[in-house]
């Protein structure tokens, strides 16, 4: 085909996650049930190339046009499932945010996943495409955990997985993990990885012979979990976003429809961050995390390994023994 052939506009599935319809994932999946349509047919394929949405139907509506992009914090209890609907009945982060959502808030999506008994940060956004960058490997933007743990593990272990490590025929790339003080058996282990794969922290602290008791995502890139309540949601200040989403455009090397995946398929890795420092210990009950969102953070792709150590600077709260995930 001629270049001056080629049809004007975008994948129809692209322009619905923009929409805020659903993830492309998703969109695929709606449009090969047949609930997708153009001028009243059923669109055959998520390749249809087209201008706008106008005509376009989900369900029977019509779609709006795509709103500015939003994101939102939300502070995840652990007991939910971060999906719409669960096929067991168990409790979704979408009846949580019936009551933490603002009226007149768009309809969210969840950047990532967090599971059913981990607990912290979760960003949701109305923007499909902006999803899908935040969440591939190659943008190397960081997630940063805390993990209460039963077991015995020495820094120097956990400076190897800044190498990357395979389990169980799965490879996991480089995670900048520091061993907080400890009592006993008992001890916090800060992790920041860039990949986020399925269960990625427990696998991996449970190769190293840990029990993980509890879970914390305290940070994506740059919005901070801080003193945000559990089960509470608030939305990043647009200011903040333009200006992340500046950085993200201008060091990412993903781009359009495809986009590189080198640190997840074996090409030149993208190095984890080191996970922020904290200024003071936290209680327990409500762990401190990282700065807030205004560009102070660790930006997409922010490289920095630190030297081994075994000493730090604060202490972190005192575990209270061994407890089930």
């Amino acid at each position: 085909m001629h270049p001056s052939d080629k049809p004007e506009g975008e994948r129809i599935a692209k322009l619905l996650a923009r929409a805020g319809v659903a993830s492309r994932r998703e969109v695929e999946r709606m449009i090969a049930d047949g609930r997708v349509a153009l001028n009243g047919a059923k669109v055959a394929t998520p390749a249809t190339i087209l201008p706008h949405l106008r005509g376009v139907t989900v369900d029977g509506k019509p779609v709006a046009s795509a709103e500015p992009t939003r994101l939102y914090r939300f502070h995840k209890p652990p007991g939910l499932i971060t999906a719409e609907r669960d096929p067991a009945g168990r409790p979704t982060i979408y009846a949580a945010l019936r009551n933490a959502l603002p009226p007149g808030s768009p309809r969210l999506m969840p950047i990532g996943r967090l599971d059913f008994n981990t607990e912290g940060l979760l960003l949701l956004t109305n923007d499909g495409g902006f999803k899908r960058e935040m969440e591939l490997p190659a943008t190397g933007v960081p997630r940063t955990y805390r993990a209460r743990t039963f077991g015995r593990v020495s820094q120097a272990q956990l400076e190897d997985l800044m190498d990357g490590i395979e389990i169980d025929g799965v490879r996991y790339g480089p995670i900048n993990a520091n061993l907080e003080r400890r009592t006993g058996q008992n001890q916090w282990v800060e992790l920041a990885l860039t990949e986020g794969k399925n269960r990625e922290v427990r696998r991996v602290l449970e190769h190293l012979g840990l029990e993980v008791s509890r879970l914390i995502r305290t940070a994506y890139g740059p919005f901070a979990l801080g003193d945000l309540a559990k089960g509470q949601a608030v939305e990043v200040r647009k200011e903040e976003l333009e200006r992340f989403r500046s950085g993200l455009r201008k060091s990412s090397p993903v781009h359009g429809e495809g986009g590189s995946r080198e640190a997840a398929d074996g090409g030149r890795p993208v190095r984890a961050p080191r996970p922020p420092k904290r200024s003071s210990p936290s209680e327990e009950r409500r762990p401190k995390s990282p700065p807030s969102a205004s560009g102070n953070g660790p930006g997409p792709g922010h490289v920095r390994r630190r030297r081994p150590t075994d000493k730090r600077s604060s202490p972190s709260p005192t575990p209270r023994g061994r407890g089930k995930t």
